[in-house]
């Protein structure tokens, strides 16, 4: 039975003056642990209206409430891990980009810890070490070692999906991230490192969101047509796939060097599991397009013409140039931690980013979940080509 007595009360996240950023709110008057349908029924709204939800001094949430409140979001959905599995060879899984970073809560497998440092023990785990994941590992390019502590990087920007295994493993419809341990006091600049001298003030180990309805708003008319009309097919085992190849400087999408593993040395391919997604979702609730494009997993693209482009870079510098306006600095935004945030995001409406480089001696421990949707996102409908 509920015990909640407040109502919930929803408020835009205060942004900085100048930015262009329109998403994000925060909630209070929830109770996570006994959430009636009514105050779902208001974070479901507020979560595809603001697309990021942060609701403050939920320390006390367990593992397990969290993922109800996750599945709570996509009921129909299988409680299936949504990054899923890259396949039965322990060996070959085992070079996924996302293998080092995520240690599974025993009682509670579709919730994962992350963050950096050692860990005695937490929930069942015991002498866990974190890695917070440092771009240097992963960019083709890195920042002076003199500068680690100052200075920092996008560190891949994505959305939380397998993009491998069918419907079965469709894209998550949100994200949860409770934050249990957070160092605080220093301030690192954020640097795209790309020609354009963008940079970003930023709190150490942000999460930084951006918005597809916004990545999609700012594009032009003839790119809004292109997006609209194009589907992605993404790899099969995009994350084994793309273990050796490396990420531009602004963590949007791979540099093309020929360093994908190739298909034959993948776990083994079933042609019924490749996804080919549209690259615009549409809001359930608000009926607006949202460009959504995990750009470090893209194959091929399907394009309305019913043409395809098979050439990899190609591919790639199509879906930077429509992507990149939309991580100006001015549409990033970099949430500023506190221990006990839990912040809901619509993986469906959002791409976001570890960013950060931590000291070895700063832990930083965070508890995530998400789950494979039940269906594939929505696309365009017919009403969108029509140009008035």
């Amino acid at each position: 039975m509920a015990s909640n007595t407040t109502i919930p009360v929803v408020t835009p996240l205060a942004h900085p003056q100048g930015s262009n950023l329109n998403f994000g709110a925060k909630v209070t008057g929830v109770d996570i642990e006994n959430l009636t349908d009514a105050d779902f029924t208001t974070l479901r709204t507020a979560l595809f209206t603001h697309q990021v939800l942060v609701i403050k001094s939920q320390s006390h949430v367990t593992p397990r409430a969290q993922y109800e409140l996750t599945q709570r979001f996509d009921p129909l959905a299988a409680p299936l891990y949504g990054h899923g599995n890259d396949g039965n060879k322990a060996s070959v899984a085992s070079k996924s980009i996302l293998h080092p970073d995520l240690k599974t809560i025993p009682h509670q497998p579709q919730v994962q810890v992350i963050g950096n440092g050692f860990v005695p023990s937490y929930e069942g785990l015991t002498n866990i070490q974190l890695r917070h994941p440092h771009h240097r590992t992963f960019h083709s390019t890195s920042i002076p070692d003199s500068h680690d502590l100052t200075h920092t990087r996008f560190y891949r920007w994505h959305i939380d999906a397998a993009l491998y295994g069918g419907v079965a493993r469709a894209p998550p419809v949100v994200t949860t991230l409770l934050a249990v341990k957070v160092p605080m006091g220093r301030r690192q600049t954020c640097v795209y490192d790309d020609g354009t001298g963008d940079e970003l003030d930023v709190p150490l180990g942000t999460t930084a969101f951006v918005s597809g309805y916004k990545m999609y708003d700012i594009l032009s008319d003839t790119q809004k047509a292109f997006a609209r009309s194009t589907k992605v097919e993404y790899a099969p085992h995009p994350y084994v796939w793309i273990s050796s190849a490396k990420s531009r400087s602004t963590g949007l999408g791979l540099v093309s060097e020929g360093k994908e593993m190739p298909m034959e040395e993948l776990p083994e391919i079933e042609q019924d599991k490749i996804q080919i997604l549209p690259m615009c979702w549409r809001n359930p609730v608000t009926g607006k397009l949202a460009l959504q494009i995990h750009p470090s997993a893209i194959r091929r693209l399907h394009l309305g013409d019913g043409s395809v482009v098979e050439d990899l870079e190609e591919a790639r510098e199509i879906v930077y140039g429509l992507q990149r306006p939309g991580i100006a600095p001015d549409c990033v935004y970099a949430h500023d931690w506190e221990e006990g945030d839990l912040v809901i995001f619509h993986n469906r409406g959002t791409l976001h980013s570890v960013v950060g480089a931590f000291a070895e001696s700063e832990v930083r421990l965070f508890r995530q979940c998400n789950i494979a949707g039940s269906e594939f996102p929505l696309g365009p409908e017919e009403d969108d080509f029509v140009i008035a």
